[in-house]
Parts: structure tokens; C-alpha cells; sequence
């Protein structure tokens, strides 16, 4: 198949996270089963396995997206709509069959970078919008969690297929700091909470010690790096190796998040046999399993106490680990290419047939030389 995936930015934008991530190895696993995989993200973007084509500006992508279809990619047997909060809408302008990728609803991220007017536009769009919009199609959910929030949204659940992140095993891990280490490793953005864990730290330190070391970069470093206290480090990014150096050292990963998909991040913590604290929002409640590979708080009183006791009980500590490494072995990006596949034919296959030499009048308004 010719597979095209339209989505808000790609592996080589200093934002890129989980997300990007997942996209990235589902494109790539598709062309190494020999389908032709196009990538369309705003820029910048890298080289990759794959053809990639720089959409446009952040925001401009969303208007370009047909234009760019019917100029640069057009004759897609899929199309793959990552709807991180707002969707390009693919059906609208195109026949192709059409995916629908969702990690999670934005819900409270909207008035989080947005005012007001404009988030409640957003929210209305990803609520209301992405339904209709894709009412004859299927959608890819990246948890149960996502498929709840999608079915609460009015999409049925027999339209939902879950297809679940990967995750790079690796070998044996390094041996645990002497002193105390926690990490929070994340994009430095608002629905992240990032100083959520900096005010819990407030608190563990003097009982704990050791340091707190936050990874990841973004528009919130500089009012997060004016809040930190004692032994706190910023590191901005690091590489992969220092990065898997850093979880196999750490004794907790400590993750604030106000919601997500997954969770990348927790599953790469647990190859390294490092659990997870987090708090107890969607997405979280399916990486993190409480008690086994991790625990979940439903509130910072609880977060901060769990820490505590967690520094404290090295053994409860290492039990978790192991769990936590025994379920990431479960994940692996094979897996995921290959349930993402399955879900690629069966769209194409409950997709109505178009002849690709009549092209619908929006394409013909676009491509006409007038």
C-alpha cells in the first residue's frame, strides 16, 4: 500500500515526544514490509526510512494539508490522521480510506495554551468535530484509556482498535545510583506538571536526600528551573544512551502528568527495571500496573508520601523493578507495526472503492490550473 501519514510534527522537532515516537516506528515497520510511507508534519523535519515533507508552520499545516495531498501525495491507498487534539479532518478533502490516531483528548490542555475563546473552539472541534468528521471510519487508540475517552465522545466502540506502543528492550541495565536519584523525564510543557514534582521535592528531600535530575527541554525550562530548590538538575535533552544510562541509575521515575495516551517513558523506565510513580489520570492507569510496577497517587499528599516510603524500602523498591521489566518484555514495536497493519487492510477494506482517475471536485478545484 501507499501510506501517508499527516501529523502536527515529526522526530526532528525539538518537541517531539511519545508520540512522534510511535508514528515514527509505525512508518518505518510499514516500509520495511515493503508498503511506500510519505510522512507530512509541520517542520522541521529529519531523514528517515521513509519520504518526509515538510507541511508548513505549526498552524498553517492544518490549512495546507489538501493542498499539499493533492499537489504532493495525492493517490494514497491510506491516509493516517495523528490527531494530537486537532485533527486534519481527512475525509473532508480526500477519498482515500482514512485512520483516525488518537493518543489521548486534550480535555483541560486546551485552556492550558490557549485563551479561552480559542480553547473552547478546540475543545469543541476534538469533541464534537473529530466524531462526525470520522462517524464511517476507524480510529487507533494507544490505550484503553484513549478508547474510553473516544467512546465518551460519542465514537463506537466498534470503530476502536487499541494498538498499543512498543518498546526497545535493550539489555541489562546499569547498577542503581549509591545515592539517592530521581528523575522526571519529560517535555517541559504546561500539561506536563512538571513543577508538581518540584514541590513535592520540597518535601522529600529533607527525609530522602539525594538529587532530583529532570530531562527534557521546552517553553516552560526557564519558570521551572526559578522554582527548583536544592540538588535539583536540568539537564535539557540528552542522547539516548545518557538517557537509558540515566533510567538504569534512577531509582524512581517520577511522572506528573495531567493525562496521556501511555506513557512512552514509563515503559522505557521499566526495561530498566526503574518503576514508576505517577499520578493516577488516564493513560497512567495503564502503563503503571499499582502495586506491581509502580504506584499511583490520587492526590500530591499521597505523591509526595509514596516517595518517601519508596526511597526508603530498597527491596519493595527492586520487587517493583523486576515487574516492571518482566511487562515490558510483553511490548515490542513488532508487535505494534504489525496490529497497526491489520488495522491498515481492514480499513482499506471497509473503505468504499473510488476510481483514483475521478477525483472528487475539491481536488479537481485544487489541481486546476486556474
Amino acid at each position: 500500500m501507499r501510506i501517508v501519514f499527516f501529523t502536527r510534527r515529526e522526530l526532528a522537532n525539538p518537541l517531539a515526544g511519545g508520540s512522534e515516537l510511535l508514528v515514527d516506528r509505525l512508518a518505518a515497520g510499514a516500509a520495511e514490509q515493503g508498503h511506500d510511507v510519505e510522512l507530512v508534519a509541520a517542520g522541521p523535519v529529519g531523514d528517515r526510512p521513509y519520504a518526509t515533507l515538510d507541511g508548513g508552520g505549526r498552524y498553517t499545516q492544518y490549512l495546507r494539508a489538501p493542498l499539499t495531498y493533492a499537489g504532493r501525495v495525492r493517490g494514497a491507498d491510506l491516509v493516517v490522521d495523528v490527531a494530537n487534539g486537532l485533527s486534519f479532518f481527512v475525509p473532508l478533502w480526500c477519498r482515500a480510506p482514512a485512520i483516525c490516531l488518537v493518543n489521548h483528548l486534550h480535555t483541560e490542555q486546551w485552556s492550558q495554551w490557549f485563551p479561552e475563546p480559542i480553547a473552547a473552539l478546540g475543545r469543541s472541534l476534538e469533541r464534537r468535530g473529530i466524531p462526525r468528521v470520522y462517524r464511517n471510519h476507524l480510529f487507533i487508540a494507544v490505550s484503553r484509556s484513549t478508547a474510553t475517552a473516544l467512546e465518551q465522545i460519542g465514537v463506537g466502540a466498534d470503530r476502536i482498535r487499541i494498538v498499543p506502543n512498543g518498546i526497545d528492550l535493550g539489555g541489562p541495565s546499569g547498577p542503581k545510583s549509591q545515592e539517592p536519584l530521581f528523575l522526571c523525564l519529560s517535555r517541559l510543557v504546561p500539561h506536563k506538571r512538571v513543577e508538581l514534582v518540584l514541590a513535592a521535592w520540597e518535601r522529600v528531600r529533607p527525609r530522602v536526600g539525594g538529587r532530583l535530575v529532570i530531562v527534557g527541554e521546552g517553553p516552560e525550562r526557564g519558570r521551572l528551573e526559578a522554582m527548583a530548590g536544592d540538588s535539583v538538575t536540568f539537564t535539557g535533552h540528552v542522547t539516548d544512551h545518557d538517557k537509558q544510562q540515566l533510567l538504569g541509575h534512577a531509582w524512581l521515575l517520577l511522572h506528573p502528568a495531567l493525562v496521556e495516551g501511555w506513557g512512552l517513558v514509563v515503559m522505557e523506565a521499566a526495561a530498566a527495571r526503574t518503576p514508576t510513580l505517577a499520578f493516577d489520570v488516564p493513560g497512567l492507569r495503564d502503563s503503571v500496573v499499582h502495586g506491581r510496577t509502580g504506584l499511583l497517587a490520587p492526590d500530591m499528599e499521597a505523591f509526595a508520601a509514596a516517595w518517601v516510603s519508596l526511597a526508603r524500602d530498597p527491596a519493595w523498591r527492586a520487587r517493583l523493578g523486576e515487574h516492571a521489566r518482566e511487562r515490558a518484555a510483553c511490548f515490542s514495536w513488532s508487535s505494534s507495526v504489525k496490529q497497526f497493519l491489520l488495522v491498515a487492510d481492514e480499513a482499506v477494506a471497509l473503505a468504499p472503492v473510488v476510481p483514483l482517475s475521478t477525483p472528487s471536485a475539491m481536488e479537481r478545484r485544487w489541481t486546476s490550473p486556474s
